[in-house]
């Protein structure tokens, strides 16, 4: 990831969240740089847990 000024990013210092489904924490990644707002799980497979009661 490149900040605003074209420098390379630490990987320590790239945004994170909390899984929805296992609340362990997940960092940033470059698939999700067009939708990270959207991202609420850490995985495929929280994803697919989600809708088990």
């Amino acid at each position: 990831m490149k900040n605003s000024n074209n420098k390379t990013v630490k990987k320590s210092d790239l945004p994170s969240k909390e899984c929805l489904y296992c609340k362990r924490p997940f960092t940033w990644r470059k698939k999700w740089a067009l939708n990270w707002e959207q991202v609420l799980y850490c995985s495929d497979a929280c994803k697919k847990k989600k809708f088990t009661p």
